[in-house]
């Protein structure tokens, strides 16, 4: 930020489709507060809607880029950050902005001055859905998405929805190989920021949603699923492997009844039964979930080293709590479950972050 509060070096990213004139009162504010280069991002809008791009492209600010057809928010913050890397090469940074008039002009300025402060950190401006003109869809969506991040990936962020983030440059060819076209793409960033140890930090803004979100193109069923799809495999190919696992398990201690101590008995049936169901897991993990290009040795390597230490854990917690209860064999199979349940999000954060981790 220059003498006269103008961010010269950072880059306003806004993607678009179908606008009204909130979009023009979002670059006129955006120029007003000092900010010099604006990628504005026409997704495909429709004929009826072309008036708004046209007199915000008509400010030297500006930059339109268009999409001959609508290709998603995921797929216009794309097309925005790869003219960046290859047109702004002086940059520091680039600030998502949604083009509803929904983030105010002293929340994106806060956001810049924290981006120019911490250049290894992506910024989210996080909003306070505790408040009562939060709509009821991105209450439920933030507040169960939140949970599952923390649950499964490990990622503790107060406001996953957000479009408001700072991005350093150095990040931006990462972002542009993100999967996702649609609304999942916002969420499958967060996973690469995880993924690859960046920094997240916390900008509080005001929660704003005008007319009941009604120009929102979030669709909470439709866009929620594509959000959970990484998780909803995960969770179907370990639900495979654990009904063989399980089934294994249980067979297994029925046949062998009382016959055996039940440390022996329950060594033999944790252990046999991962063995068989731990082959169709990794292959399913790395070829469908993760969709890993990680090498085969590297990842199977890791896959059980990590199988080792869960089915150690899950015969060692088992045997304990069995032991503590005086379990028989019915409660035996129950403690399993509960164990299992835990291990499997323990199990899925470092499947994501360690094991398919494909090597720089």
């Amino acid at each position: 930020m220059d003498m006269n509060g103008d961010f010269l070096n950072v880059t306003i990213v806004l993607p678009s489709l179908n606008p009204d004139d909130k979009l023009n009162k979002v670059v006129d504010g955006l120029i007003g507060a000092g900010f010099k280069d604006i990628v504005l991002v026409n997704d495909g809008s429709d004929e009826a809607h072309l008036e708004p791009f046209r007199l915000a492209a008509a400010n030297k600010e500006v930059t339109l880029l268009t999409h001959d057809v609508n290709k998603g928010k995921g797929r216009a913050l794309k097309t925005a950050f790869s003219y960046v890397v290859e047109n702004r090469k002086d940059t520091a940074g680039v600030i998502t902005v949604d083009g509803d008039n929904q983030h105010t002009i002293k929340d994106i300025k806060a956001c810049a001055v924290k981006l120019l402060e911490c250049r290894d950190k992506v910024i989210l401006g996080c909003r306070d859905f505790s408040e009562k003109n939060v709509p009821w869809k991105s209450r439920v969506g933030n507040v169960s998405t939140s949970l599952v991040f923390r649950l499964f990936c490990g990622i503790k962020i107060s406001d996953t929805q957000t479009g408001l983030r700072a991005i350093p440059s150095q990040y931006l060819p990462l972002m542009c190989e993100v999967e996702g076209e649609r609304f999942e793409y916002e969420t499958q960033m967060l996973f690469a920021i995880k993924q690859n140890h960046i920094g997240m930090e916390e900008v509080r803004i005001e929660t704003v949603y005008l007319e009941d979100n009604a120009s929102t193109h979030f669709n909470p069923i439709k866009d929620s699923l594509k959000i959970y799809r990484i998780i909803f495999k995960f969770m179907l190919s370990s639900g495979a492997s654990f009904l063989i696992d399980y089934g294994l398990y249980t067979l297994l201690v029925f046949l062998i009844g009382q016959n055996l101590e039940r440390g022996f008995r329950l060594f033999i049936a944790t252990f046999a039964a991962r063995a068989v169901s731990s082959i169709c897991n990794y292959t399913m993990n790395k070829k469908a979930v993760f969709k890993s290009k990680a090498s085969v040795g590297r990842s199977l390597a890791r896959y059980y080293i990590l199988c080792v230490f869960q089915t150690a854990a899950s015969y060692g917690l088992v045997f304990l709590l069995s032991s503590l209860c005086m379990a028989g064999s019915f409660l035996e199979v129950v403690l399993k479950l509960a164990v299992d349940i835990v291990l499997f999000m323990i199990s899925f954060q470092i499947q994501h972050r360690w094991v398919f981790k494909e090597a720089k």
